[in-house]
């Protein structure tokens, strides 16, 4: 199955949005952007579930079938204390 190249055609431009954060100020990376979070809270998630994706991968490719290991999306919200211990420029680096 042939991979759209918009797919990575997104990807690049959701990292580069990322690294333009690099300029922002410790307190705009603690903005509150809902209840819960702050912009550097929302970084922590998507290194999470991105390493995620390649332990996957490896898995499906050591196996050579695809694996599934028993994960609920419910660890995104068990986890949100943790997103909120991570230093803001730490989050924004993991999600690179």
């Amino acid at each position: 199955m042939a991979i759209d190249p918009s797919f990575s055609e997104y990807n690049r431009a959701a990292t580069e949005r990322i690294r333009r954060m690099n300029a922002w100020s410790e307190a705009e990376l603690s903005r509150r952007v809902g209840e819960h979070w702050t912009a550097a809270m929302t970084l922590a998630p998507l290194a999470f579930w991105d390493r995620r994706v390649l332990f996957v991968l490896d898995g499906t490719e050591r196996n050579g079938e695809l694996y599934l290991p028993q994960i609920d999306t419910t660890v995104n919200d068990l986890a949100l204390p943790l997103w909120a211990a991570i230093p803001p420029r730490e989050a924004q680096r993991l999600a690179l």
